[in-house]
C-alpha cells in the first residue's frame, strides 16, 4: 500500500491510514490511496473508515467486488459521490494473479510443474496480456486498485516525488511538457491513465516490426511459408487487444459523457480545473483511437498479406501448369504422327523410302518450332514478371 498526501506544492507519502482520518487532516490536500487487490482485501475496513471520514461516503459493495475482480473489463460506473473507472493496462513480467501465493520455497514432497510451452508468434505479440486497474474518484480522495507486482504506479508515484521535490525528473504526462502537480483526483487518475495508454503506444512499434517479417515473408514467391499456426494466433492476440482499446474507448467516452452533463460551476476556478478534466479526457480519448486505428491496419495489413501469398502462389501454380499445357500442346501432333506411322499397314506414304524417316522427323521439327513460335507470340510461354 502506498498512501500520498497531494496539495498544490508538495507530496507527502504517509505509512498508514489511520491517523489521516483525525479531525483537521489532509486540510487543502486530497489523498492518492493506492493498493493491490490483497490489500483492499486486508483492509476493507480500515479504506471505508477513511473514506467515510474524508468523504461522507463508502463504497458501494457491488463497486468493491468489481474492484477485487480481475477479469473484469474497461468500463466506467457513477454513484451520486464518486465515479469509478477501471481499465485494463499491459500486464509486466513482474506482474502476478491476484491472489497467488507468492514465490517462496515449497514442500519436498510437491511435484516440480512442468514448464508450459511458449505460445507460437513474435513475443511482442505473445506477452499481450492485461490486468484491470480500477479507479474510484472521490472529491478528496483517489483510491486505485492495481494488481499484485504493480510497476506502473510505483514508476508514476516516483516520478510524482521527484515532481514535488523539484528534482529534474521525466514530465509526470509523458506527452506533455508540464511537470505541474495534480490538482485534483481526477486530473490524478487521468495522468495514471495516460501513462497506462502509452504502453500501448509504445506496444504498436513492437508489433509493427514483428508483423513486418512475416509481411515480407508471406509476399516472397520463393519462400515456403509454413508457420501457420504462429500467424494464426498473433491474428487472434491482435483482435483481443482491439477489444480491449475497445472497451477503453468506450469506458473513457462515458466518463467525458458524464462529466459534460453536469451542471456548469458557479466558481471560476472550480470551471476552469473542470475543463482541464475534459482536456486531458479527449487526450487519453485521442491517444486510445490512435492505438485502435493501429491495431484495426496491422489486422488488415496481416490479412492483405495472407491473401497476397495465396494469389501469389495460386499465379505461380497457374504459371507452372500454362507451361506444361503448351508443352502437351506442342507434343500432341507429333505424338499422332508417331501414332500413324506405328500403324499396322503394308503400303504407308514413305515408309518404303531411304529417306522416309528424316522426312517425318523434319516435318515434325517444323511443327513443333510453329506451335512453339505461336504461343511465343500469344505470350503463353513468356516468363511472369515477380
Amino acid at each position: 500500500m502506498r498512501i500520498f498526501e497531494i496539495s498544490s506544492t508538495k507530496v507527502t507519502e504517509h505509512q498508514a491510514l489511520a491517523p489521516l482520518a483525525l479531525p483537521g487532516a489532509c486540510q487543502n490536500a486530497y489523498l492518492w490511496i493506492s493498493l493491490t487487490r490483497d490489500e483492499l482485501r486486508g483492509t476493507l475496513a480500515d479504506v471505508q473508515a477513511i473514506l467515510q471520514s474524508l468523504c461522507g461516503t463508502q463504497l458501494v459493495d457491488l463497486h468493491v467486488s468489481d474492484l477485487l475482480n480481475e477479469q473484469l473489463p474497461s468500463h466506467y460506473d457513477y454513484t451520486s459521490d464518486y465515479d469509478l473507472l477501471v481499465i485494463r493496462r499491459l500486464a509486466v513480467a513482474t506482474d502476478k494473479a491476484d491472489g497467488a501465493p507468492a514465490p517462496a520455497a515449497q514442500p519436498v514432497q510437491e511435484p516440480i510443474a512442468k514448464t508450459p510451452r511458449p505460445a507460437g508468434g513474435p513475443p511482442a505479440l505473445r506477452r499481450i496480456d492485461t490486468r484491470p486497474v480500477g479507479f474510484a474518484v472521490f472529491d478528496r480522495v483517489l483510491l486505485s486498485i492495481h494488481p499484485q507486482g504493480n510497476q506502473v504506479r510505483d514508476t508514476f508515484a516516483d516520478k510524482l516525488v521527484a515532481v514535488a521535490a523539484g528534482a529534474s525528473a521525466p514530465a509526470l504526462d509523458e506527452r506533455a511538457t508540464s511537470t505541474r502537480l495534480p490538482t485534483s483526483p481526477a486530473d490524478l487518475m487521468l495522468r495514471v491513465v495516460n501513462h497506462i495508454v502509452d504502453g500501448y503506444l509504445d506496444l504498436r512499434r513492437e508489433l509493427s516490426r514483428q508483423l513486418d517479417h512475416w509481411q515480407t515473408e508471406l509476399t516472397d514467391a520463393r519462400s515456403r511459408f509454413n508457420n501457420w499456426s504462429a500467424l494464426m494466433k498473433a491474428r487472434q492476440s491482435l483482435r483481443h487487444l482491439l477489444e480491449i482499446c475497445e472497451d477503453q474507448r468506450d469506458a473513457v467516452q462515458d466518463w467525458i459523457d458524464e462529466i459534460e452533463t453536469l451542471p456548469p460551476p458557479s466558481a471560476a476556478a472550480a470551471g476552469r480545473e473542470r475543463e482541464l478534466v475534459l482536456v486531458r479526457s479527449r487526450d487519453v480519448l485521442e491517444h486510445i483511437e490512435r492505438v485502435l486505428h493501429h491495431v484495426r491496419r496491422l489486422e488488415l495489413d496481416a490479412e492483405t498479406a495472407v491473401q497476397m501469398h495465396f494469389s501469389i502462389q495460386s499465379h505461380r501454380t497457374n504459371d507452372i501448369m500454362r507451361v506444361l499445357t503448351v508443352l502437351t500442346a506442342v507434343f500432341l501432333p507429333l505424338n499422332l504422327i508417331a501414332g500413324i506411322f506405328g500403324m499396322n499397314f503394308d503400303t504407308i506414304p514413305l515408309l518404303h523410302k531411304a529417306d522416309g524417316f528424316w522426312i517425318a522427323m523434319a516435318a515434325m521439327l517444323v511443327i513443333a518450332l510453329v506451335l512453339v513460335a505461336v504461343f511465343w507470340r500469344k505470350r503463353y510461354l513468356a516468363r511472369t514478371t515477380q
